[in-house]
């Protein structure tokens, strides 16, 4: 197994220790001013929550929907996400033979799916990223797709510095991605990834009403407990 992070005891027992392990890591990074972590709907929050507590910084949920393929809806055409982005992979549309109405109604598909997802997440969208440093999390990256979307979507609200933090991921899934970001962050980087799930013991589906209580607990409208174990307001 490839990665720097080959002293941790893989696969994660879930979640919330891959998020102290890669909380711990991102809190390492310098230059990272008035951080905001920003996670991806649903998986990633409880991974980003527990960084966004590392740092002592406030949580936003990003729904991202992946655009799958017609009759194969694991197969990535592309993803949605918030502020009109969408991205494709091309190769997968010329190889299913897709035609520009179809990819359009899968497109709008998922972008019904992003718009329904983001009106809960307290007021993440209003939430200014202007000069701040912006921690994108997911619980890890198999093609990279919803996170090309993510990180897209988050360079729109103008960070000062936009950093993606997973606990893993393949190689050649980061080195896509690198032209996107500012800093990497990534515990675990198999060369044969299967799916994200293999490197759990605990993979259970994250449901609306634990994404609400993190958001409660964390999101842009919360206290959260800050670095030190003082209570401050997230702003």
């Amino acid at each position: 197994m490839a990665g720097d992070g080959a002293a941790l005891r893989v696969p994660f027992r879930d979640r919330v220790a891959a998020g102290k392990a890669l909380g711990e890591r991102v809190a390492g990074r310098a230059g990272l001013h008035r951080p905001v972590v920003v996670a991806l709907v649903r998986g990633g929050v409880p991974v980003g929550a527990e960084v966004a507590r590392q740092l002592g910084a406030p949580l936003l949920a990003m729904p991202v929907a992946k655009v799958g393929a017609p009759g194969q809806e694991e197969l990535a055409v592309g993803a949605v996400a918030p502020g009109g982005v969408s991205v494709l992979n091309e190769d997968v549309v010329v190889s299913l033979g897709l035609g520009a109405a179809e990819v359009d109604a899968l497109v709008g598909r998922a972008a019904a799916k992003v718009a329904a997802e983001w009106r809960p997440c307290r007021g993440g969208d209003q939430f200014s990223l202007v000069g701040r440093a912006a921690v994108v999390v997911d619980d890890g990256l198999a093609t990279g797709a919803t996170m090309r979307a993510a990180l897209a979507s988050v360079r729109q609200r103008a960070p000062s510095l936009l950093l993606m933090a997973v606990p893993v991921a393949p190689p050649e899934a980061l080195e896509a991605l690198a032209p996107l970001t500012d800093d990497c962050v990534c515990l675990v980087k198999p060369r044969h990834m299967r799916a994200v799930g293999a490197w759990y013991e605990d993979f259970t589906q994250i449901t609306g009403e634990q994404v609400s209580e993190a958001l409660a607990e964390l999101g842009p409208r919360a206290r959260a407990l800050g670095p030190g174990g003082q209570n401050h307001a997230l702003a």
